[in-house]
This record gives structure tokens, sequence and C-alpha cells, in this order.
């Protein structure tokens, strides 16, 4: 009989190891708590997105370097996912809140053939909040604009977060090739 449960106990073992993420992970940040404003004024919170794998990123509309090649990727990334049938959420919080307006977003958003059915770009907070959460949620540095400027400074990076809302992936948002990788690991959990 205990030869019985321990093989039982093996298999158990095994199976919930199976059933775990499949992925190396470089990261563990639970997200914080949000509730902002979508590019069609509705809302998206954190609740709306548990039990969803989705990826974010921290980007804004007037920028003129690093967001254009990390939103072609996002997008790269959308139509990847819907020609390998992937049922993730893609969200863009804005970093520069005051400028970015809903409808801002919503142009922007159509300018990349954004697929809104499950990418949202997110604003309606103020400067400080998005710095915050950017930092604690996600480790990733944004800070204002030099005094000449408009410029915000942010990272660059793409996240990938669980059903459970933690952050366990980081991926290199202005690299091309990264979006293929993000594709697999998402084959692995989903």
């Amino acid at each position: 009989m205990k030869r019985f449960q321990i093989l039982i106990l093996g298999g158990l073992v095994l199976f919930l190891v199976a059933c775990g993420e499949d992925i190396e992970t470089n990261m563990s940040e639970d997200v914080a708590d949000f509730e902002f404003t979508t590019q069609d004024n509705g809302t998206l919170s954190l609740d709306d997105l548990e039990g969803e794998w989705w990826v974010a990123d921290f980007v804004f509309t007037n920028c003129t370097t690093v967001c254009l090649p990390m939103t072609s990727n996002m997008s790269s990334l959308q139509s990847i996912m819907e020609e390998e049938n992937l049922d993730a959420q893609l969200v863009s919080f804005s970093v520069d809140p005051e400028y970015d307006t809903p409808e801002v977003l919503k142009e922007y958003a159509n300018e990349y053939d954004a697929d809104l059915s499950n990418w949202t770009f997110l604003t309606g907070y103020d400067f400080e909040t998005i710095k915050e959460f950017s930092i604690t949620s996600f480790r990733s540095m944004v800070a204002e604009p030099p005094s000449d400027s408009d410029q915000v400074t942010h990272g660059t990076s793409f996240f990938l977060v669980n059903p459970e809302g933690e952050v366990i992936k980081q991926y290199n948002g202005v690299d091309s090739s990264e979006m293929e990788v993000i594709a697999e690991d998402l084959k692995a959990v989903l």
C-alpha cells in the first residue's frame, strides 16, 4: 500500500510540474491594482485582466524615438498572435497622460492597425501615478521630460503578465525578433 501511495504522489507531482509555466522567467513582480481609462473612454482594471495572460508596455503618442519601433513591434506581435490563435491581451500604458487623451490614443491605435478587441491603450491618470506604477509594478523607469523637450524618458521593455497579475518575464521591446520569443512563450503557457 505504501508503494502505491508513493507512486500516486510521484505522479501527482509530475502532473503539477507539467501543468506549470514552461518558460524561463526573469521577473516576479505583482502588478499594483489599477483602473484606468481606455482609448474608448471606458475603463480597464487589473480585475478585468484576472485570469488572462497579457503583454504590457509603456509608450506615448508623440514620442519621436523608441515608441515607434515598440508600437510597430506590438502590432507585429498582435498579428503573430492572431495567426497562431494565441488568446492573450495587449496593454499599452501612456507615460504622457496629459497629452494622450482617449481620442489621441484611439487615433494612434488606428495608425498601427491595432485590433482593439485585445489591445488596449490606457490613460486617465496623472504623470506621478504612471511613473510610480511603472517603477513599482514593472521595475521600469519613467522620468519627466527635460525642460527643453516634450519627450518622456521611459523603459523600452515588453512584459509578460500571468493570469494572477504577476509580471513574470521582461523582453526587449525595440528588438523585432523578440516578438517571436514572446509568441513562443505564450504558446508554452496557453
